[in-house]
């Protein structure tokens, strides 16, 4: 079955996931020739002509709502353009590289403000600190991390990412932006990017610090077997054990899994009900599918506007980014067998 599936996807019309069966899946050495050439093709193909059409003449993508614009601000262009594999150091994405970093560092998220309740931050223009707890949307700056390692942007304000998802983590290793003063967990979205974020960094940028607040992080996920509660062993909401591409900034336990890769983590006995799971939801023809989306793709939805319709979506036809998705975290587990 995983001979079949692998070789459907290494004939993809698409030359992204051709390029990800081969380099994450296969193996495949990503500095050969033949994998040059084919990322060559991710870059020329029409998904990324999509992806990019929305850029001005300087290079930027501007749009009502700024760069977090769902799902067509610059973050999330470049966030997919993370995802499908495309090639580090293009000096064409100068330009929105300088975009996210002016939203993501602005002096706001220097700034620190003691408060008792909720009511006291609406005119601050600083990081809420609330019993004791930094309140903040870490999967934006995570986020922003994790792509513009991945992509190679040399701009030495990159690493002011990683130190300010360092200053904001919570005692138990992940981020909440929940104003509530009784909130004391980390939450699952907030802290799933900020994770992968800084692994990535830290491995790529030799960050010590970067590791060990990504393997601390992990613990949030880890002690809940990916997506079980801690007190009685249920599952904590029926969406985290529920496929999706895209995901953007939400939660599913297969972005858990993916995390756990970065981390180094994926071999810890507490990722094995998640991998059960994983293959229990495959396909007969070998692939996965995604349940929901986050995403429509024509006016008169309520969900926000991609460019991209990435692929088949619903229950009973594969998906080939999620099916390669899900191959490559069995691969590193060790659980993808022909």
């Amino acid at each position: 079955m995983s001979e079949s599936i692998i070789d459907r996807l290494l004939t993809s019309s698409e030359p992204s996931v051709r390029w990800l069966t081969r380099s994450r899946v296969v193996g495949e050495r990503v500095d050969s020739p033949q994998m040059h050439r084919l990322r060559d093709d991710v870059v020329r193909s029409s998904l990324v002509r999509r992806l990019l059409a929305g850029r001005k003449e300087d290079g930027r993508v501007v749009t009502h709502g700024g760069p977090y614009a769902k799902w067509r601000g610059a973050h999330w262009i470049l966030s997919a353009l993370a995802d499908i594999g495309y090639p580090p150091g293009d000096p064409d994405l100068q330009p929105m590289f300088g975009q996210v970093l002016d939203c993501w560092l602005d002096r706001r998220y220097f700034r620190d403000a003691d408060v008792q309740t909720n009511e006291e931050v609406r005119h601050r223009q600083a990081v809420p600190v609330i019993q004791g707890r930094h309140r903040r949307c870490a999967s934006q700056q995570g986020n922003a991390l994790r792509y513009l390692t991945a992509l190679g942007c040399t701009d030495g304000r990159v690493g002011m990412l990683a130190e300010r998802l360092l200053h904001w983590q919570w005692p138990d290793g992940g981020w909440n932006c929940d104003r509530r003063p009784a909130a004391h967990t980390s939450s699952f979205e907030e802290t799933l990017l900020a994770l992968r974020g800084l692994a990535v960094y830290g491995q790529q940028h030799g960050s010590v610090d970067a590791l060990a607040g990504a393997a601390k992080a992990a613990e949030v996920f880890l002690a809940r077997r990916m997506l079980f509660r801690r007190a009685d062993g249920t599952r904590i909401t029926t969406q985290f054990g529920c496929l999706h591409y895209p995901r953007y900034w939400h939660y599913d336990y297969l972005g858990g899994l993916q995390a756990m890769v970065e981390a180094g983590a994926i071999t810890d006995d507490r990722c094995s009900a998640a991998l059960d799971l994983l293959e229990s939801q495959r396909l007969r023809d070998g692939g996965w599918a995604t349940v929901s989306t986050f995403h429509a793709t024509s006016p008169g939805s309520r969900k926000s506007l991609d460019s991209v319709e990435w692929g088949d979506q619903g229950t009973s036809r594969l998906n080939e980014w999620l099916t390669v998705d899900a191959l490559a975290v069995l691969q590193v587990a060790g659980r993808l067998r022909p």
